[in-house]
């Protein structure tokens, strides 16, 4: 009685094993169809070659059935002849014949070209990636909206890791006003632009970020003065500038080195200095302050920023990318020392002006020590209206999460309820978790193409 309960158990469990392994067969099998399938989705640009070869292919087969044909005319004797009868489905109708050879033909050159692209790009693809994924993404960002961000520093940067996800047409705008660290040394001793944010936006818009990126940003800290302090991308910048001739060649052939998904750009090319009238909190007194590190540096409330010379000339093709843009983004970014030393290159203002472009500006999440300290999204847009004028921005983009609620030291920028009587604006989460006083990218940028899409966006007043 025992044994027979116990076989019928075993029975019972052997049974729903086999269902189980038929269940994991077929999956696997769904799995295997899906991905064939993915490799005819829209957009991939794979269909096109499918039919070419489909096409060539069909011309060689048309060549071969009239060869066959008329030598199956000229010898009916022959011993071959009913071994190409049954190889030729003859017994069944011509339509069924028709859909057996057209599908087996289609299958076997899908499989061909998978196994062919595999072959070629396997040595260039990452372990543990899809080719029909890489491709898929490629072309996604290929056909993405010309998206042209302006500003500086590591605000920039951050919103540039989110862009690239979703266009590799991005046109990043960067100031050359930096004069510290270790652009401001390789500025003063090689007469150069300040390689220092174009570095920091080239690393960001890598595709390849996890190693040359890290290489790019790599700063020495040996007891060697003359490289202490210096990042190698710096460096390496400021060595191609020597190569090709021109700081903006410079930025070209770094870029294709770092496999960027963009172009980074200098707001102009003349050698500016950003100067700031700064009034001193115990004399009361304005004071000029010339040099970006310095502005920082000086106790005090800033009152006006200005470049000198007081007009330089834009960049061109900075000019031709806002005016041929889909999506203009200011910001994130210093206030003082990143986004308006770009608005200050008259040129670019107007440019942005004229531009049929959604433009929208993207506030801080956090106030900065030493230029914004108790700003709220209304000053720093005040700021910018002051030193540019007006209307320039369709939408203002501001975060609506305190930061202060994961680090105590952080200050961040509240947005004012009667903003909205003048702004259109759009309030969102946009905190990084990790670290609060800057954006997350990937939730910047699915505001950014939310708001593209729909072109006003489900404004949050």
């Amino acid at each position: 009685m025992n044994i027979s309960v116990d076989g019928f158990l075993f029975a019972c469990y052997d049974s729903s094993a086999g269902i189980e392994h038929e269940q994991k067969i077929m999956d696997k099998l769904k799995e295997k169809i899906t991905g064939l399938l993915r490799w005819l989705q829209p957009g991939l640009g794979i269909k096109r070659w499918i039919l070419a070869i489909l096409l060539g292919t069909t011309i060689i087969a048309l060549g071969l059935a009239v060869f066959i044909i008329d030598l199956y005319r000229r010898t009916p004797d022959t011993w071959w002849l009913p071994l190409i009868s049954f190889a030729s489905l003859r017994d069944l109708p011509r339509l069924v014949r028709v859909i057996v050879f057209e599908a087996l033909g289609m299958g076997i050159i899908i499989w061909g070209i998978i196994g062919l692209n595999k072959s070629l790009l396997g040595p260039f693809l990452r372990p543990g990636h899809k080719i029909v994924d890489r491709l898929e993404k490629h072309q996604s960002r290929k056909h993405g909206p010309k998206i042209v961000a302006i500003g500086g520093g590591h605000g920039l940067a951050t919103l540039l890791r989110g862009l690239k996800t979703v266009s590799h047409n991005i046109y990043a705008v960067v100031t050359v006003a930096d004069d510290g660290g270790s652009s401001g040394r390789l500025r003063e001793s090689l007469g150069i632009l300040p390689p220092g944010d174009v570095r920091n936006c080239l690393a960001a818009l890598s595709d390849d970020e996890d190693l040359l990126a890290q290489l790019f940003q790599y700063r020495f800290a040996n007891d060697d003065k003359s490289l202490k302090g210096h990042s190698f991308g710096n460096l390496f910048i400021s060595s191609m500038a020597e190569v090709t001739g021109s700081f903006e060649q410079a930025i070209a052939e770094s870029g294709r080195v770092l496999a960027v998904s963009g172009r980074v750009l200098p707001a102009t090319l003349e050698n500016v200095q950003l100067v700031a009238d700064i009034l001193e909190p115990e004399s009361k007194k304005i004071i000029r302050v010339v040099g970006e590190s310095k502005v920082t540096e000086t106790e005090g409330i800033i009152r006006r920023v200005m470049l000198e010379p007081n007009n330089p000339a834009a960049y061109p093709e900075v000019i031709q990318s806002v005016l041929s843009a889909d999506l203009i983004v200011i910001g994130p970014g210093s206030l003082y020392t990143s986004i308006l030393p770009n608005l200050l290159v008259r040129d670019i203002t107007s440019a942005i002006r004229a531009s049929q472009a959604l433009k929208i500006f993207v506030c801080n999440v956090a106030t900065q020590v030493g230029e914004t300290e108790g700003f709220s999204c209304g000053d720093h847009l005040r700021v910018i209206e002051d030193h540019v004028g007006s209307n320039i921005f369709d939408i203002v983009v501001a975060n609506n999460i305190k930061p202060g609620e994961f680090h105590q030291n952080v200050e961040g920028v509240e947005t004012e309820d009667e903003l909205s009587m003048k702004y259109n604006v759009y309030t969102s989460d946009l905190i990084d978790i990790e670290h609060p006083w800057r954006h997350e990218p990937d939730k910047i940028t699915q505001v950014l193409m939310d708001l593209l899409r729909e072109r006003t966006g489900p404004l949050t007043m």
